[in-house]
């Protein structure tokens, strides 16, 4: 559980190879070394001794918060917490806002890894949707049944590098793992967090390129920005435990070996885009092999006596690229499609970037407050506004798209009925519009009994029917059996823990980048009766778009192909 504080067989993929520059007389390299908060064991394990935030004196630039942080280092180091385990936080307030996460990440991507970024929607987390009758609908959020938005720590986004204490098993993810992660967090410490994702299917066979992220991934940062509604925030943090193998000294050492390599400055570039030329792109399916998995699924959607109601396909596009690109240049310019959506990067030590921009939240929890969403049904954005209108109100009132809404939105407020009290679904539909596509959406909210029933909301809500179908199981079943890839995290929970409060969206809309020239991009469709196989092929590359809009293709070179080896997509 939270910490009660007493004084309050993995492949290496061949482009993750060290680099090894000179910066301020520290040599570069990954931060890979770090304690594993999930042990060895599955015991119960003890709290941890010491769980604390130091906040130290506001400053005007970032220079002078790292220069406080190198300050704190050395006091830690010579005067250091006398007990066997804890989590330390020291942070320094940075008064004029200091710059933006995602530019401080980018300043430090020849540095560090891990990483990890996480991004807020847009204020209220619905803005620009409108109701079935064209109406604005409020912003929503659960608050015990209540309409208005709980209060929580004002922070837009958080980019961080290196590893206080990281959290990864082969197993699926469980509750001791769970306990495991919350036992490094607190509610007086709200913003000490665990950043990560968690596989779509755990019991599907793992492919190379998502090998280094086990079941699931989880870190607290060394080092963090983090990007306020007035302000910013420089922090870092060291965590301990002798029950673990890893003692202060070993955290400290690792600590101070990260904050050499720490730049002050953030990378403010006119044209980050990257100029890459696309010179070959892999479906995988190929448009063949999809027409005949969705006529397989409609086949068994209608059926007298169906066992399949929904399904919801994917498809992998694994593009080889002229240049390396790098994953927080091209998040970074990705910005302007992140409007109402979720902007993240998870990224392990040897591993490639999992990048995306995820309209969908999947829950978010304050104290015993929940809230959640449907969202299901895509069209693209029409070009004028009377279009764009026109567009809207054919999703509202399209046949198809309404099954395919409903069965998304009941299935979510019955598995809270379960779960939770004060269950309010408001407004019951409406159009959540985005730079490129618009859905149909609608927000529920309701009240857990315990804060323990946070891991039951994550397990309930996921895998959802917009990305996996229903019933659950058999359309699990249909994807294991049909889809010729491995979805890795996308598609599954992806944001963070915290003591009094976490979010998760949805992993969608995402793509896999390593150090060579090679991106893998996701896309899903759902598949309900009266599903045309063209038209969703069609939606798969709509919402590939945001990617692939700033490359570029050599068309004299570019060729389509299905991977022979359907178990694998390598990147």
């Amino acid at each position: 559980m939270a910490a009660a504080a007493a004084n309050s067989a993995v492949r290496r993929l061949p482009f993750a190879a060290a680099s090894s520059r000179r910066h301020a007389g520290a040599m570069y390299r990954p931060c890979s070394l770090s304690m594993n908060g999930c042990g060895g064991g599955g015991g119960e394990q003890a709290p941890l001794a010491i769980c604390e935030t130091r906040t130290l004196p506001a400053v005007s630039t970032a220079e002078s918060a790292a220069a406080q942080l190198g300050s704190a280092v050395a006091a830690l180091n010579a005067d250091p917490p006398r007990c066997r385990s804890g989590i330390i936080r020291v942070e320094v307030p940075i008064r004029e806002g200091g710059g933006e996460a995602i530019e401080w990440l980018q300043a430090q991507r020849a540095a560090l890894l891990p990483r990890c970024f996480f991004s807020e929607r847009a204020a209220g987390g619905h803005l620009g949707s409108t109701g079935a009758d064209g109406s604005a609908s409020p912003p929503f959020s659960g608050n015990g049944g209540s309409l208005r938005r709980p209060r929580r720590p004002p922070v837009r986004s958080v980019a961080g590098v290196g590893s206080a204490v990281h959290f990864r098993r082969s197993d699926p993810f469980a509750f001791r793992d769970w306990r495991s992660i919350k036992r490094f967090l607190s509610t007086d410490c709200p913003l000490i967090r665990a950043y990560g994702a968690i596989r779509f299917d755990a019991t599907a066979i793992v492919s190379p390129e998502w090998k280094d992220y086990g079941s699931f991934y989880f870190v607290v940062p060394q080092v963090e920005f983090d990007e306020l509604e007035e302000g910013s925030i420089l922090a870092m943090t060291i965590a301990w435990d002798d029950s673990l193998l890893w003692t202060w000294q070993e955290a400290m050492d690792e600590l101070q070996a990260t904050m050499l390599q720490i730049s002050p400055l953030f990378l403010k570039l006119n044209d980050p885009c990257p100029k890459a030329n696309i010179i070959s792109l892999n479906h995988v399916p190929t448009k063949a092999s999809w027409d005949v998995s969705v006529v397989k699924a409609l086949q068994m959607i209608k059926e007298s006596d169906p066992e399949l109601v929904k399904v919801v396909l994917a498809r992998c596009n694994r593009y080889i690229t002229d240049i390396g690109i790098d994953p927080i240049a091209l998040l970074a310019c990705l910005k302007g499609e992140g409007q109402n959506a979720y902007q993240f990067c998870i990224q392990p030590p040897d591993a490639p970037a999992f990048i995306g921009n995820t309209p969908e939240q999947l829950f978010h929890r304050k104290y015993l407050s929940i809230s959640t969403e449907a969202l299901a049904g895509t069209r693209a954005r029409g070009v004028t506004k009377s279009e764009d209108i026109q567009i809207g109100q054919d999703l509202l009132f399209s046949p198809k798209e309404n099954i395919e809404f409903t069965i998304v939105r009941e299935s979510i407020r019955n598995k809270l009925e379960n779960l939770c009290s004060k269950i309010l679904v408001k407004p019951s539909k409406s159009l959540r519009k985005l730079p490129r596509v618009q859905h149909l959406s609608a927000q529920l909210s309701a009240t857990i009994r315990n804060e323990d029933d946070e891991f039951d909301i994550l397990k309930s809500l996921h895998p959802s029917p917009a990305v996996c179908g229903l019933p659950t199981e058999e359309a699990r079943r249909f994807i294991e059996e049909n889809e010729m890839f491995d979805r890795g995290m996308y598609a599954g929970p992806v944001g963070w823990f915290g003591g009094a409060e976490s979010e998760f969206a949805v992993g969608i809309r995402s793509a896999l980048l390593g150090k060579g020239c090679s991106m893998l991009v996701y896309a899903g469709a759902g598949i309900v009766e009266g599903t045309n196989p063209t038209s969703e092929w069609k939606e798969l590359d709509l919402k590939a778009s945001q990617f692939t809009r700033l490359l570029q293709y050599q068309e004299p070179h570019i060729y389509y192909q299905e991977a022979k080896n359907m178990g694998t997509t390598a990147i």
